[in-house]
């Protein structure tokens, strides 16, 4: 693999956070499930997730910088020494063999020389592989099994925890790239993203519902139908309820949280002749200003 800095477009002294960004950038830019039938950019997107395998792991990465492994994590071959001749003070008489090295030497030398001791490959842990993955809002609120397909034909099965939060990381072990030299496998890193909802939006563990009601049952009070993240349940709008008006279900929210409900007064489509001329000749027995204290 070519040098990881250039493929992810980051200097050499990016901080941990300049490379997540570039990461991102050209992951969102050359996933597989964004570009299908483009088999280069597969491969580009492969480059990208293992350069920002080892750049993000600080142990690899310093041994990188270092020149002890290469762009794949592989370990560098050592480089042999280089021998000559040394001569006298005067630079006429050489020393015999034996006496700059000795036999010992010279057959480690030419052992090195003709592979007879090389270096047998070191056993290494493999390459983290990240990956991203969107789930829904419930799903992520429940709990829930996906499938992600990777770049390499292979499918892994996702377990997604019940609470899960935008950006969290989830990692299978051993599902990476293969190991130098027979070594464990390095392990796949799933970033998710949630999706946002029509209805719902998060607020920690508790779960925030925007319920439109009709001017009636804000006045009178009324026994309604709620949607919650584990399906619908009845909810009590006292009398006289206001747009903003803050209703809890106990613990209908994720992991133990609660669902809250925000009342929104809307009126219908339609003109309502018999509410029009009411108000009309309504005098309110407590009158009131509802825009007193706005700033002008």
């Amino acid at each position: 693999m070519d040098d990881p800095y250039k493929i992810l477009g980051v200097a050499r002294d990016a901080t941990e956070d300049q490379l997540r960004t570039a990461y991102r950038k050209l992951a969102k830019k050359h996933h597989p499930d964004l570009n299908p039938g483009k088999p280069a950019a597969e491969e580009r997107f492969k480059q990208i997730s293992a350069a920002y395998a080892l750049l993000s792991d600080a142990e690899k990465r310093g041994r990188f910088d270092r020149g002890e492994i290469d762009g794949s994590g592989n370990e560098r071959a050592p480089e042999r020494p280089f021998y000559r001749s040394y001569g006298d003070a005067a630079g006429r008489d050489k020393y015999r063999a034996e006496e700059a090295f000795g036999p010992d030497d010279w057959d480690s030398i030419f052992g090195q020389a003709f592979g007879e001791r090389m270096k047998r490959p070191t056993k290494s842990r493999g390459a983290d592989v990240r990956y991203s993955l969107t789930v829904e809002f419930l799903e992520a609120a429940n709990g829930a099994k996906r499938r992600l397909n990777l770049p390499d034909g292979r499918t892994l099965d996702v377990a997604i925890p019940p609470g899960l939060e935008e950006g969290q990381v989830l990692r299978l072990r051993g599902q990476g790239m293969a190991g130098p030299g027979g070594g464990p496998a390095g392990d796949a890193l799933i970033e998710v993203q949630v999706a946002s909802h029509p209805n719902f939006r998060r607020e920690g563990k508790d779960v925030v519902l925007d319920l439109p009601v009709t001017l009636a049952e804000a006045v009178l009070g009324a026994r309604i139908e709620v949607p919650t993240i584990k399906g619908s349940v009845h909810l009590t709008v006292p009398p006289r309820s206001n747009t903003g008006t803050r209703l809890r279900l106990k613990e209908r929210g994720i992991a133990g949280g609660h669902q809250y409900v925000d009342l929104k007064i809307v009126l219908g489509p339609e003109p309502e002749p018999e509410l029009t001329a009411f108000l009309e000749r309504w005098a309110p027995e407590h009158p009131f200003d509802p825009r007193k204290g706005l700033a002008s």
